[in-house]
């Protein structure tokens, strides 16, 4: 005689239900933080878009900067008058914000700042804070700069950009920081194109005694440039931007 054992009901039930696959979990691979917009200054942003009402009504720019803070100096003491002077006729807007990185950039773009003007060049200056404040590499960096530089040209059909290189940072040429500015600029350099919609120019040189020193008479923190840094930036972008202005 076979004895015939009755499986538990649950243990049936368990036999009897379909398969279902694991989730897999993501490969672990890095996240590009440049090139992701983020918001991180709602409050200076909406003053830019209130500015920007304000320019349209005038008539619209021709000429815009895009940077962090060393761009957002342009507006305060002497460097004020060099840019009204250097630059006044373009009726610039200046949408440089201290502490931004790409991504913040990219954030501001995204929500309007560039909507319903057309200028016809914009000055690019971004990526320090990426390295220094948070951290980034330089290959996150260097997406975040395309990044930008993309986002600029889908807004504004046509535009022509100046696009500097990253300034030097640090006081010795031996500071790992320009050993990252180095790399960032190296690779950014490839998206000149010749002039037709990107133009490169690296200035950095300019600002640095002949043994690769940054000296405080020019950049006190060895990042922000004083008066003397931002006469240096006006006189040596001027020629390409009018040149840009032109075309």
């Amino acid at each position: 005689m076979v004895r015939r054992f009755a499986l538990p009901i649950c243990l049936l039930a368990m036999m009897t239900m379909p398969t279902v696959a694991q989730e897999k979990k993501p490969a672990d691979t890095p996240t590009n933080r440049g090139s992701i917009p983020a918001e991180k200054d709602p409050n200076r942003h909406q003053n830019f878009m209130a500015r920007k009402e304000h320019l349209i009504k005038q008539g619209g720019t021709q000429l815009v900067f895009i940077g962090d803070s060393i761009t957002d100096g342009w507006r305060n003491g002497d460097q004020r008058d060099i840019f009204e002077d250097y630059f006044g006729k373009y009726h610039p807007y200046n949408i440089g914000i201290s502490g931004d990185q790409t991504q913040h950039v990219l954030w501001r773009i995204e929500h309007g700042e560039l909507d319903g003007i057309s200028p016809k060049v914009a000055v690019i200056m971004i990526g320090t804070n990426n390295l220094g404040n948070m951290h980034q590499s330089p290959e996150e960096t260097i997406d975040g700069i395309k990044s930008v530089v993309q986002a600029v040209e889908q807004k504004v059909p046509n535009i022509k950009i100046l696009l500097l290189g990253v300034f030097p940072r640090a006081n010795k040429a031996d500071d790992p920081f320009r050993a990252q500015i180095k790399q960032v600029n190296e690779a950014i350099s490839k998206l000149d194109d010749g002039g037709k919609h990107v133009k490169y120019l690296d200035i950095g040189d300019k600002f640095l005694d002949p043994d690769g020193t940054l000296p405080r008479t020019i950049m006190p923190d060895f990042l922000h440039p004083n008066v003397k840094g931002y006469q240096i930036w006006a006189d040596a972008i001027k020629r390409s931007v009018d040149e840009l202005e032109k075309e």
